[in-house]
């Protein structure tokens, strides 16, 4: 059984920036394609980023293009996500997700291994 686990979650004012970090273990990290999601109160889970496993292709959500940069370092079994001039719209419990297969990688039903989220508050 794969474990995910976040970290890097904190209190920001807006404009400010926070980078989040995501672990694994129990398999090979670098098979699994890699995504960020995220779920304010009262809201769907949201589509932030995702990165295939070589790295290769990347993909965000429109609402945190141009803010927002996924990375991953196989080598250490993580992946990140930089997350620069923040709104306080993105206060959120923000996910990592894991997926061995490359499908719609915006969709967060495709995605087979999560983590148990770690908290971003955005204050104005």
């Amino acid at each position: 059984q794969e474990w995910l686990v976040e970290s890097g979650g904190g209190l920001v004012q807006a404009g400010g920036s926070l980078r989040l970090s995501c672990t694994t273990s129990g398999r090979t990290f670098g098979n699994l394609h890699m995504g960020w999601f995220r779920q304010s109160p009262g809201k769907d889970l949201e589509f932030v980023a995702a990165i295939t496993w070589t790295g290769g292709h990347i993909y965000y959500g429109d609402s945190v293009k141009g803010r927002f940069a996924i990375s991953r370092d196989n080598g250490e079994n993580s992946v990140y996500l930089e997350m620069n001039n923040l709104k306080p719209e993105d206060t959120a419990l923000y996910y990592c997700a894991g997926n061995s297969i490359e499908s719609r990688m915006d969709a967060a039903s495709d995605y087979e291994y999560w983590g148990q989220g770690t908290q971003v508050t955005v204050s104005s």
